[in-house]
């Protein structure tokens, strides 16, 4: 008997779904795609339950004629390519005629159409891929597709799709990046009746970034244009004090069409290498327009994908335009001069203040009687007193102050015996109470502001200390043996996040309130800081959450603990001591004491090393004196 079957035509067009159509957000692109093909100047997308009960996707492209409306719903049917030549110059974003035969395998839908010069329009509903009505229908010119109930015929695939929230921001983000790629479009977006994008299409990429990211973001960004041969690369780069923890916020359009290529994001980076810290990564909008033969977008069934005939050429306009652009157009950020008035009133009042409080004291001695001080001189006396203290603290807190002793606490020095019960001595044999042994080390000096170096008996100690301190930090967070609460910001840190790096940390607000967070829903892919754990400076607290953000959207089904982990480990991060940080040598001893006395720490939680040991010995072979 064979065992080699033929399918039948329905459950080969349910695969051949499968590899189109993996949730809502993939209809919305493949429609919309469409839209864009058929010339569309406006564009309305409305979604309900995160598009898996209803997408309607309206446009006034140029719409399909009568005859050839139940043609764009069979497999390999499509109007932008006749023959195998026409791949090698692809200029329209779908071309292989698969989508609308794909989603209609899956769904429910409903088609309303009609060209400029008919006179009505076309309705078309299909229930699986199969017909169930065909006639004339009323209609604007244009198209609106309706797509019901997404994979109702396979129940597999719905156990697969997340909740209504995180499918509505999976369609948001397409949506989003389909607006930037087509500035000229107006493109409106609707979701549970409400309208969540509203862009202009008036060819402005600015006011898109604007529309689309919000004013923040914006603000951040500088424009490059730049052309090298047969390449335009052109579109927004950010400022340098703009950069981001991960490449989330990195957009690069080819020809209109939303690509993913490591040049590009090599070229970007090699551009910002001595602009930015490490670890730190430049954002963009960026169009490249090239000629069609010089690329192939035929490589991948989401077609995110490209080949390029000169990568190379590719790298170096990506390279020059945002080098370009951050010599020739980027200004540096320049200080206040309201603050600076401001800080200097802040001096003058205080010496103010210290002049009034000292002719006080005068005043006093000399006539043997405490005047009473006016109400300007207590409170701003008060507010002084505040201001020196904070200043005071600022002073004496230090990256590694945990680990210096507790002055307010004494060392204790006891008396007991222990050979008798109870600890009660004989009147006259008083013995010291045995301290703990102390590990003997001595410190020999730090190299690059960065690595210890640590003799402890034969052997040599290297440490780097913002990996030792991280660790300490860490374990510290994880053991919950730090008890610091959070602080409330005095201004609510605002933080734009990818739509899809949104949803994920939407789902974990409660672990963020674990760790010391107040984060709240700002809508349209923004999140608001109100308290942070008080281990952490100000300026990191958006950085931690764009990072924690990118871990959670690209860990989504990581257990909590491990979920929690990435947590501390962010936190961690940022609050140790970075290298090239300044550190006095007490408080170099005490975080080698601190680090010895705790033989577990052996890796941070990177997992790079904390301590690299040489001994007496290896030096000795080193020098031939063995």
């Amino acid at each position: 008997m064979s065992k080699i079957q033929v399918l039948s035509k329905r459950v080969a067009e349910l695969i051949a779904a499968g590899e189109v159509v993996e949730r809502p957000a993939s209809v919305v692109k493949e429609v919309m795609e469409n839209s864009i093909d058929a010339g569309a100047t406006s564009v309305t997308v409305e979604i309900k339950n995160g598009g898996i009960t209803y997408i309607r996707v309206t446009d006034n492209g140029s719409g399909i004629a009568r005859e050839d409306v139940p043609s764009a719903f069979l497999s390999h049917a499509t109007s932008k390519i006749n023959d195998e030549d026409d791949l090698a110059g692809i200029m329209t974003l779908g071309f292989r005629g698969e989508a609308l035969a794909s989603i209609a395998a899956v769904s429910r839908v409903e088609i309303m159409t009609r060209t400029a010069d008919e006179e009505t329009g076309t309705r078309l509903v299909l229930e699986g891929g199969d017909e169930v009505a065909l006639d004339e229908a009323g209609c604007p010119k244009g198209t609106t597709l309706l797509i019901r109930d997404l994979f109702y015929n396979t129940p597999a695939r719905m156990k697969f799709l997340k909740r209504d929230v995180s499918e509505a921001n999976a369609v948001a983000g397409v949506v989003d990046r389909m607006a930037l790629s087509h500035p000229e479009i107006g493109i409106r977006f609707i979701k549970d009746g409400k309208q969540a994008l509203l862009t202009h299409g008036d060819g402005d990429l600015g006011n898109t970034v604007y529309s689309v990211f919000g004013k923040e973001f914006y603000e951040g960004l500088i424009p490059a244009d730049y052309t090298l041969e047969q390449i335009r690369v052109n579109g927004f780069v950010s400022k340098p004090e703009a950069a981001r923890p991960n490449r989330s916020m990195q957009f690069f359009f080819l020809n209109g069409r939303l690509i993913k290529t490591p040049a590009c994001s090599t070229a970007l980076g090699e551009a910002y290498r001595h602009s930015i810290a490490a670890g730190k990564f430049p954002c963009c909008v960026i169009n490249i327009s090239i000629p069609p033969e010089c690329v192939d977008v035929n490589v991948h069934p989401a077609k995110t994908e490209a080949r390029f005939t000169n990568e190379k050429l590719v790298f170096n306009s990506v390279y020059y335009c945002a080098k370009n652009a951050l010599q020739g157009g980027y200004a540096r950020p320049r200080l206040s001069t309201a603050a600076v008035r401001q800080y200097f009133n802040t001096l003058e009042d205080t010496r103010q203040i210290e002049i009034t409080e000292t002719r006080g004291t005068v005043a006093a001695d000399a006539s043997g009687e405490t005047e009473q001080p006016s109400l300007k001189a207590t409170v701003t006396g008060a507010l002084t007193q505040q201001v020196r203290e904070q200043t005071v603290l600022r002073e004496e807190v230090s990256c590694f102050d945990e680990f210096a002793p507790n002055p307010e606490i004494p060392q204790a020095v006891g008396t007991v015996d222990t050979a008798q019960p109870g600890g009660a001595c004989p009147e006259g044999e008083k013995t010291e109470t045995a301290e703990p042994a102390r590990i003997e080390f001595a410190l020999m000096g730090e190299a690059f502001q960065t690595y210890l170096f640590v003799q402890q008996g034969d052997n040599i100690l290297i440490i780097d200390k913002h990996s030792a301190h991280e660790r300490m930090i860490f374990d510290s967070l994880k053991n919950r043996e730090t008890q610091e609460g959070s602080q409330i910001l005095l201004s609510p840190v605002p933080v734009t996040l990818q739509k899809e790096d949104y949803s994920a940390l939407l789902e974990n607000l409660d672990l963020l309130g674990k760790a010391g967070f107040d984060a709240e829903d700002f809508g349209n892919g923004s999140v608001i800081i109100r308290e942070c754990p008080m281990i952490l400076e100000i300026g990191d607290v958006a950085d931690v959450i764009m990072e924690l953000a990118g871990s959670f959207s690209s860990k989504k089904h990581e257990p909590v603990p491990a979920k929690m982990d990435l947590l501390y480990h962010s936190i961690a991060c940022r609050a140790a001591v970075k290298a090239g940080d300044f550190t006095s040598e007490t408080e170099k001893e005490h975080f080698v004491r601190r680090l010895l006395d705790s033989p577990e720490i052996r890796n941070c939680p990177h997992g790079r090393p904390v301590i690299i040991e040489m001994t007496k010995k290896d030096l000795e072979k080193s020098f031939g004196r063995l």
